[in-house]
């Protein structure tokens, strides 16, 4: 929902006041208009600068959603490929904690 503004800086500035007798002071106007113009000017930069740094963030999340797609990838690709390999490691591990259960229990016989 992009709200449009009805005044710029430029319309502030070439805004025309009729005179009256018992009217504002010009000069009060002017001034407060000028400040206004100010704030104005300040918004807008403001705005654009926030603009940009959405734009940049966005930039940022959009390339570290992929970066997460990729390494979640090659996660379930390395979970995929390697369950024998990783039951085989197992398998290597209870072998070698066998052998060295027997080499202890065997030496404790020996003595």
């Amino acid at each position: 929902m992009a709200l449009k503004l009805i005044m710029d800086p430029e319309k502030i500035v070439n805004q025309e006041f009729s005179i009256d007798f018992q009217g504002y002071n010009p000069e009060q106007v002017d001034t407060m208009l000028d400040n206004v113009i100010k704030d104005y000017q300040t918004y807008d930069k403001m705005i654009s600068d926030l603009r940009e740094k959405i734009g940049d963030l966005e930039r940022t999340n959009a390339s570290l959603r992929a970066k997460l797609i990729e390494v979640e990838g090659k996660a379930k690709a390395q979970a995929d490929a390697d369950p024998m390999q990783l039951g085989a490691s197992q398998v290597d591990i209870l072998k070698r904690i066998s052998r060295l259960e027997k080499q202890v229990f065997d030496s404790k016989n020996r003595k």
